[in-house]
């Protein structure tokens, strides 16, 4: 079921056809050609159009808010997972436990630690690349600074409610 209901002719517009460039992901294109070619009158056509982009962007929204959840649920896991991993870190202190179940072992490992990193020498850095600062930019534009290779232009963005 969908918030709104959208012609059937529209919907039509989405096929799946292998010669077709096809959305890998959800294998759907939207026929942009005959999608144009409906006969069907204008207002009615803008008016399904509007309303299957609210479909979405509901659903998009809904997907969205589910990968959140999703993805707290994850951390969640991970985190009582490594408690229950440095706990029994803590009890065995390198002990071997054996079990029909499960085995705990141990095996040594190196890591760099960094004590204070202004005193390590250039040649272990790793040089990050620039970044632009487009907000900074577009402030000074705003305030009449002129910037060489940057121009402040602007655009008309449709917005569907």
């Amino acid at each position: 079921m969908t918030l709104y209901e959208i012609d059937e002719q529209i919907r039509n517009c989405i096929r799946i056809d292998e010669k077709s460039a096809v959305d890998t992901l959800t294998g759907e294109v939207i026929d942009l050609k005959q999608l144009d070619e409906l006969a069907m009158e204008r207002s009615q056509k803008i008016k399904n159009i509007a309303l299957w982009y609210k479909n979405l962007v509901a659903d998009a929204r809904a997907l969205k808010d589910e990968e959140t959840a999703f993805a707290i649920r994850r951390k969640t896991a991970e985190n009582k997972a490594e408690q229950l991993k440095s706990y029994l870190q803590t009890i065995l202190n390198g002990e071997k436990v054996k079990d029909l179940q499960f085995a705990i072992t141990w095996r040594k490992s190196q890591a760099v630690q960094i004590d204070d990193e202004k005193c390590i020498p250039a040649e272990f850095r790793i040089p990050q690349p620039d970044k632009i600062d487009k907000y900074g930019i577009r402030n000074a534009l705003k305030n009449g600074e002129s910037i060489a290779g940057a121009e402040l232009v602007e655009r008309n963005n449709i917005q569907i409610k």
